[in-house]
């Protein structure tokens, strides 16, 4: 750990520029080497440190709800290779962009240090311990249009890593994958899976008339889980790693099953075993969303709904990562049983609720009630006709 001064006076946490039109942020700092976790600790006001080379509009979309008023980031934010959108939401959103020169800062300053950002330049106590490049807006914007010209290299690449995992991993394409029995029943049934990506959230809401009337298995995908409980739902089956579901989200009773490597590495496993909560594990290739998608359609769910998976070509190369590759080929293989939550909320109609018709019906009855016994005429027809109701049906007179 770096020696260095403390500051014990309360520093103005925001943005705005110093006479020579340099921006300055002010706020206490908090490191993280997976974004995706680092989230989880931020609070508003705060500056993120990050490694994250080309940030992806799920990591922007994370950073900007926890309301960071600055982002620093130990790797390129954007290499060029393609547009990911990461960096172009952070800016627009109006929060301090800066790519450092390396990642020394995670040993120059502790989490909750107040910290200045003045430009480029990070300092404590007006000492410099770190420097970097702002990525102002109209370069960020600039690279990303650039990349999108020139999208070939990137284009080339993931059709040849998905080329390569048809040859590779054809077990997870042909579904001779091991399953262990599940308690979890999907037979006949269709299934929900949600995944931490795009819109995930928006779009659960956006379903909730689907999930009240059709009741689907709902499947979290690690911090895919989180979500459907904030919506006010349980899952009834968590897959992954276990290292985005929160501890109350892992207690919920939902059946938990490990995606492991094929080796049989389990990562997820030992937190589990530590919590002392009962799981089962599935070795496969590819990614947990892979695992949970062949799950149920392997053990006969009639429908799939994703939430917050890849949609389309831009979105499997803003994930950035090899293993999407098998997650387009996953996709591929279910063909027509899998549809995107997008196409749902649009076609689902939802079936009107009993309590409003039955509430319409009670407010007519009573109104006529009060229109009868009101009017004198009205009251003399209504005593004529339960008079002769009594005596068609043998009441005493």
């Amino acid at each position: 750990m770096a020696l260095r001064r403390r500051s014990t006076g309360s520093q103005p946490v925001g943005g705005s520029p110093d006479p020579s039109g340099v921006r300055v942020v002010r706020g206490p700092v908090r490191r993280g080497r997976k974004t995706k976790m680092l989230v989880k600790r931020l609070r508003p006001g705060e500056v993120a440190v990050i490694d994250h080379k080309d940030l992806d509009r799920v990591g922007a979309e994370d950073l900007i709800a926890a309301g960071v008023v600055s982002v620093l980031n130990c790797r390129p934010s954007s290499s060029g290779t393609y547009p990911n959108m990461g960096p172009l939401l952070l800016v627009q959103a109006g929060i301090h962009l800066v790519d450092l020169d390396g990642d020394g800062i995670f040993d120059a300053v502790d989490d909750g240090d107040p910290i200045e950002v003045r430009g480029g330049t990070v300092l404590i106590d007006g000492e410099v311990v770190a420097t970097g490049t702002v990525q102002e807006p109209a370069d960020v914007r600039a690279a990303n249009e650039q990349a999108r010209a020139d999208i070939g290299e990137a284009l080339e690449a993931f059709a040849r890593n998905t080329i390569e995992h048809m040859v590779e991993e054809q077990e997870l394409l042909s579904g001779r994958i091991e399953l262990p029995r599940f308690d979890t029943d999907f037979r006949d049934r269709p299934a929900l899976i949600v995944v931490r990506g795009v819109d995930h959230q928006s779009d659960l809401q956006a379903l909730r008339p689907y999930i009240r009337d059709v009741k689907p298995v709902l499947v979290g995908v690690d911090g895919g889980a989180n979500a459907i409980l904030e919506a006010g739902f349980s899952p009834d089956m968590i897959v992954g790693d276990m290292d985005s579901a929160q501890e109350r989200t892992l207690r919920c009773g939902a059946e938990l099953v490990v995606h492991a490597y094929s080796d049989g590495r389990a990562p997820g496993r030992d937190h589990l075993e530590s919590l002392g909560l009962a799981h089962k594990v599935v070795p496969a290739p590819g990614t947990s969303q892979d695992v949970a998608m062949l799950i149920a359609a392997e053990k006969g769910a009639e429908l799939i709904v994703s939430v917050g998976a890849q949609l389309n070509l831009m979105e499997f190369l803003d994930k950035n990562r090899r293993g999407m590759s098998s997650t387009f080929l996953t996709r591929l293989r279910l063909g027509e049983i899998i549809v995107d939550a997008k196409g749902v909320s649009r076609l689902y109609r939802p079936l009107p609720r009993a309590a409003p018709i039955w509430l319409v019906l009670l407010t007519g009855f009573v109104t006529l009630v009060a229109v009868v016994l009101l009017t004198p005429g009205l009251r003399e027809v209504a005593d004529l006709l339960w008079l002769k109701l009594r005596v068609l049906l043998g009441f005493d007179l």
